[in-house]
């Protein structure tokens, strides 16, 4: 499938017009109206919502697209994107937009697209740190911005499995952590800037496991296919006093290790495959570059949503029919830190690579 992009307006109905999203940076007030429009507008396929505020009050956004996107439907996987974590990491921020015009534009007009939204339920957070962007300034390689209002840096802000973290959990970092536990995400990705890379778990570990994790296989493929379906990171891009990434990829631990990461949060204690992308070797460029870095990820924006659809899904009942919350589905072989488990309708969802396995469902 080709994607591409078309600056146009879309009338809506007798009066709405709905113009296409300028490549500009968009303070949080515009990203929230803009939001708002998208809502408004395709309200049949997309709900908005926030899970919460920052220090200073700003709210959390996120948008939901699917066919029904208010709620979880059995069956149907749920994925995330999750930009902006640091606040002076600006690209992916605009791309959610993009990305998020593109998905609702190309609905019914593209089959690919029709049927990815059909059947996924997707979740878009353009900014996890809306304060660190109020404070941020254009700047490549500086660290203006990049935590929160508190001072903390949200990506080492998590509880971690193999290292006591003992900062305070913070309200953004809270407010994901009760919408990963409230929803049945099954895959997901962070973006960040300052290199060009795909990295995956474990960010952080031990002398046992040295930072692989039991489903090594499946992180290195789909990293692998981020990477491969961009335009040039799977060169090994080169930034500024930094190495090149063979292939544009990494596993998170060997390239530095990590405490307190969200990447190894979800993974860990979300169920929650998630890889962190980083997509520009400067953290704040000009907005004129913002229209090519959207040419370079669109494709592999696509393609990592249909991942969440890899592997096997299913249900777990009693005797008498009723489903069974918490019974543990594991694969012979692949044991995690904390067992997978089925959620409140007796689901589960294991991501894997084609092949034969052998899974248990164990109940308590």
């Amino acid at each position: 499938m080709n994607w591409q992009v078309v600056k146009c307006c879309f009338f809506l109905g007798v009066t709405t017009v709905l113009c296409s999203l300028d490549f500009n940076y968009h303070d949080n007030k515009a990203v929230e109206n803009y939001l708002k429009d998208i809502n408004k507008n395709y309200s049949s396929i997309t709900y908005l919502h926030s899970i919460g505020s920052s220090v200073a009050g700003n709210q959390l956004w996120v948008l939901v697209i699917g066919l029904n996107p208010s709620k979880h439907m059995i069956g149907i996987p749920e994925m995330k994107y999750v930009a902006n974590m640091h606040g002076n990491e600006v690209v992916g921020r605009e791309l959610m937009l993009h990305l998020i015009e593109f998905l609702v534009t190309s609905y019914k007009n593209d089959t690919g697209i029709s049927l990815l939204i059909n059947s996924t339920r997707i979740h878009i957070m353009p900014s996890m740190n809306p304060d660190g962007f109020d404070a941020s300034v254009p700047d490549c390689y500086g660290t203006t911005g990049r935590t929160n209002k508190n001072g903390y840096d949200l990506n080492r802000n998590f509880p971690d499995a193999f290292d006591l973290n003992p900062d305070p959990i913070q309200p953004e970092t809270r407010a994901v952590m009760d919408w990963i536990k409230n929803e049945t995400f099954v895959l997901s990705a962070n973006f960040h800037g300052g290199a060009v890379v795909a990295s995956y778990p474990y960010d952080n570990g031990n002398s046992g496991n040295k930072g692989i994790s039991p489903d090594n296989d499946f992180f290195k493929n789909i990293a692998t296919l981020y990477a491969t379906k961009h335009t040039n990171m799977y060169k090994g891009v080169e930034c500024p006093n930094m190495a090149s990434f063979p292939g544009g990829i990494t596993n998170g631990y060997q390239w530095y290790s990590v405490r307190g990461g969200m990447q190894d949060y979800n993974y860990i204690y979300g169920q929650c495959f998630e890889i962190t992308i980083e997509i520009s070797c400067c953290k704040y460029p000009n907005e004129s570059t913002l229209s090519q870095h959207w040419n370079d990820n669109k494709v592999s924006l696509i393609e990592y949503m249909a991942q969440v659809h890899s592997g096997i899904k299913g249900r777990v009942f009693d005797k008498l029919g009723n489903p069974i919350s918490g019974a543990i589905v594991e694969v012979n072989n692949r044991k995690h830190v904390k067992p997978y488990k089925t959620n409140s309708n007796g689901e589960y969802y294991l991501l894997l690579l084609p092949g034969v396995y052998t899974f248990s469902a164990i109940c308590s």
